[in-house]
């Protein structure tokens, strides 16, 4: 199993839209890097649900409900999605500040790079992040 973050602005879709939703296509990205991670992806695959701009927090675990397919809404047939599930709510919001401000998480993408959407987790990262908002990392 591999590990992933998706990120989302709460305005736009939140945790709590993914929960009402079930399943949702994870449309609408339009990064190559992005892209190229979400085709990597397999079903059963975890990730974090990340909201970002005010909120900038984990809050939520989901799984990836089905592989990299066409993206509905591209007309130019070059970008792809996955869909997604929502598995569980974390039970204490873990901050960016709380990432950066931990040592073992210093080498996670969420730090390097932020502003990339969909991103690669380690499975330690997994696991201190999951620790820190006090969530069953399984």
């Amino acid at each position: 199993m591999a590990y992933w973050l998706f990120k989302s602005e709460p305005g736009s879709w939140s945790w709590d839209d993914q929960v009402r939703k079930g399943v949702q296509e994870w449309d609408g990205v339009r990064n190559y890097q992005a892209r190229n991670n979400m085709t990597a992806m397999a079903v059963g695959d975890r990730g974090f649900f990340y909201h970002s701009v005010d909120a900038k927090a984990v809050v939520g675990i989901v799984e990836v409900a089905a592989e990299a397919h066409p993206d509905s809404t591209d007309d130019t047939g070059k970008w792809t999605c996955v869909d997604i599930r929502a598995v569980r709510p974390f039970a204490k919001p873990v901050s960016l500040d709380d990432i950066k401000a931990d040592p073992a998480l210093s080498e996670m993408v969420l730090v390097k790079n932020s502003r990339l959407s969909v991103q690669p987790v380690s499975e330690a990262e997994w696991r201190r992040v999951c620790q820190l908002g006090e969530t069953d990392p399984d």
